[in-house]
């Protein structure tokens, strides 16, 4: 199966495909990157093309070939499923459950409440100012890192990285998360855990070129 096919529709500030971006790379797979701005004329996912593609209006989407996968986790799994080198689960059942239960945390509890769509309703609908919207990005942020600090800490395996001393799919969706953390001005002083594993993170290639500065359209 060729990675050449691989083709990622991404949107360069969006932590959902930074993570993909991070899983790409360490795994060492090759792909080609798609921009789908998603506040240009109104956003381009929007576009009659881009819901083909997407039926969700959001990104990312992975192309493989004739295959369509949608939602950044399911992505992830397809990729260490298709492509099983440099795997990014462990190969133990419980240990597999712990870091989807990390990664699940991000994608699933913190990241949907301060995503672009619900900072535009706010605004937008609810009439939420700037200061607000900021203030409820700060506040689940804050909730949701609490609880990864704990899980981190209370667990014995956690290593260099969220689960031992190999970066795999917790790293990858916590890294982009902490990105938004610093964006939104998050104190990370009782994060450490959280911050020193970030540190490692970026320290590595496959982290460091999948920053969103790095992407092409970033401004």
């Amino acid at each position: 199966m060729s990675t050449t096919d691989l083709v990622l529709y991404d949107y360069w500030r969006s932590s959902a495909c930074y993570r993909v971006r991070i899983a790409l790379n360490l795994k060492g797979l090759a792909y080609t990157l798609r921009p789908v701005h998603l506040l240009k004329d109104g956003g381009e996912q929007h576009a009659d093309a881009y819901r083909e593609v997407n039926p969700q209006e959001v990104v990312p989407t992975l192309v493989d070939g004739q295959r369509v996968v949608r939602q950044s986790l399911a992505i992830v799994e397809y990729l260490d499923e298709t492509r099983p080198q440099e795997p990014l689960l462990p190969p133990v059942p419980r240990d597999r459950a712990h870091v989807r239960g990390l990664a699940q945390l991000v994608a699933c509890d913190i990241h949907p409440l301060n995503n672009l769509r619900v900072m535009q309703y706010l605004e937008r609908e609810l009439g939420a100012v700037q200061d607000a919207r900021e203030r409820w990005t700060r506040h689940w942020i804050e909730v949701g890192f609490r609880a990864f600090e704990a899980m981190l800490d209370a667990d014995a395996a956690t290593g260099e990285f969220c689960h031992g001393d190999t970066p795999g799919l917790a790293d990858a969706c916590l890294i982009p998360q902490v990105y938004n953390a610093n964006r939104f001005g998050v104190d990370m002083t009782p994060y450490p855990m959280i911050g020193a594993i970030n540190e490692r993170c970026l320290a590595l290639p496959a982290f460091d070129a999948a920053r969103p500065e790095r992407q092409p359209g970033a401004a």
